[in-house]
């Protein structure tokens, strides 16, 4: 079994955060400040390559604000470190997150400078689980963006998630099968996200097999014999070449040939998928399809799709399994009240929306025409996208639908964005998204207040 010390686990998934989260929250407590904050999670800008964001990783969130605590040994380790004093590890030792949030369901598209939750707790409680909320939902939206585009960009075909090898770590590759299939991907390689999510997995041969037989048909009847309803990698060596030898293997076998599809992994998809087609067909065997792999993104299954190649899914691995061409977000988790008052910063460039706040989404003949954030106290026109999740440190029912019901409302609700929107190319003009004159007025309000203090 792996050293559990070099994993992140529920006993130390409490110190999964930056230093400065505790200092903070040690000052704290030396003035006794224990009121109630408000903590906004927002994306300020999309990516420039991204038309919205859909939102994910609620479900981690939750699962760790409602099980967080720090261990003996957590606290033996700070202890050590020098910079806190007994009443304040006191304190930690015995906490329990007890706040209330509020945030878009799963699988809802977002966009800049919209809240996607709200913490609303202790100022302490607040603070010190802003680095593992940031870190969950910055990586699952990101990662189920990216496959959002994969998805749309193969027209209904089949797409599988090949990815984890090459993911920014263990956890990363977890958390993006679920975020994957979340936005539509059918499968992963991934067994052990199968295992966790219960997401479909799917895999069979790499090259590796058939290169350690001397000859390539022998390591397909090889692996037929042990699944003969299996998808064969066919270039290895030539791929046309490879094809003509699952031509042959079929005409041996008869009736008991069950090969569902070929695969092609290299060089000319679109040309090789036509000519691969093209012979398979000639032999009778129109039932066999063609799956593609290899380097690609959204970009590059659309090109396929446009081609209209016979290429009937796509297996995708890097590319989005790191958001390759945007693989950050410019997410941020600020205060916006303390103590009943509003709060933000004046900082260029970084602003805040002070106060509780809910976004409406209106619609109009079933799409959506835009969002408008206004005050949580507000009632305006539209879809109030914010709802409470978690109270009193508890997930309320509901807040954690099943993965199926998240994939159901991600589809639902990216039906419900115009196609400008939807589409891999940039939007212009974007989805538009404005502020309320009550809380375009609150903001001004506290903004004197706090330049007045200062």
């Amino acid at each position: 079994m792996p050293n559990t010390d070099a994993w992140v686990t529920g006993d130390n998934a409490a110190l999964l955060t930056d230093l400065y989260e505790l200092t903070m929250a040690q000052a704290y407590f030396d003035q006794g400040m224990a009121e109630e904050a408000v903590f906004s999670l927002f994306v300020r800008r999309l990516p420039e390559t991204r038309n919205y964001l859909l939102a994910c990783g609620l479900e981690t969130v939750l699962d760790f604000l409602e099980h967080m605590r720090f261990s003996d040994d957590a606290i033996a380790y700070l202890q050590e470190r020098g910079l806190f004093s007994d009443g304040f590890l006191d304190r930690l030792g015995s906490f329990k997150f007890s706040g209330n949030v509020f945030a878009v369901p799963e699988g809802t598209p977002v966009f800049e400078n919209t809240p996607i939750l709200e913490i609303v707790a202790p100022i302490t409680d607040g603070q010190i689980v802003e680095t593992f909320v940031m870190n969950q939902i910055a990586l699952q939206t990101v990662l189920a963006s990216k496959a959002a585009r994969v998805v749309k960009a193969a027209a209904g075909r089949t797409v599988i998630d090949f990815g984890a090898r090459r993911m920014h770590g263990a956890d990363a590759a977890i958390k993006a099968a679920r975020a994957f299939h979340v936005a539509g991907v059918d499968a992963t390689s991934n067994v052990l996200a199968g295992r966790i999510y219960g997401v479909p997995i799917a895999g069979t041969m790499a090259h590796s097999f058939v290169e350690s037989f001397d000859r390539e048909a022998d390591a397909f009847r090889a692996f037929m014999a042990t699944y003969p309803e299996t998808v064969l990698l066919i270039d290895t060596y030539d791929t046309l070449g490879g094809v003509e030898r699952v031509v042959e293997i079929a005409k041996a076998a008869g009736s008991d040939f069950a090969v569902r599809a070929v695969r092609l992994d290299s060089g000319d998809l679109i040309g090789l998928s036509q000519r691969c087609r093209e012979i398979l067909d000639q032999a009778g065997l129109r039932h066999v399809g063609i799956f593609a792999s290899g380097g690609l993104d959204e970009h590059g299954v659309q090109r396929i799709v446009a081609a209209k190649a016979p290429i009937d899914g796509f297996g995708v691995g890097t590319a989005m399994g790191v958001s390759e061409d945007a693989p950050g977000l410019d997410i941020a988790y600020k205060l916006c009240a303390y103590a009943g008052k509003g709060r933000l910063k004046l900082s260029t460039g970084k602003p805040i929306l002070p106060g509780r706040k809910q976004v409406f989404r209106r619609e109009g003949e079933g799409v959506a025409i835009g969002d408008t954030v206004g005050r949580d106290t507000e009632t305006l026109e539209g879809r109030p996208l914010l709802q409470p999740v978690m109270r009193g440190g508890k997930r309320l029912a509901g807040a954690c639908p099943g993965l199926d019901t998240v994939r159901e409302t991600a589809a639902r609700e990216l039906a419900l964005l115009p196609p400008e929107i939807t589409a891999i190319s940039a939007a212009s003009p974007p989805y538009p998204v404005s502020i309320s004159p009550e809380l375009s007025a609150y903001h001004e309000e506290v903004k004197a207040r706090v330049g007045a203090n200062t």
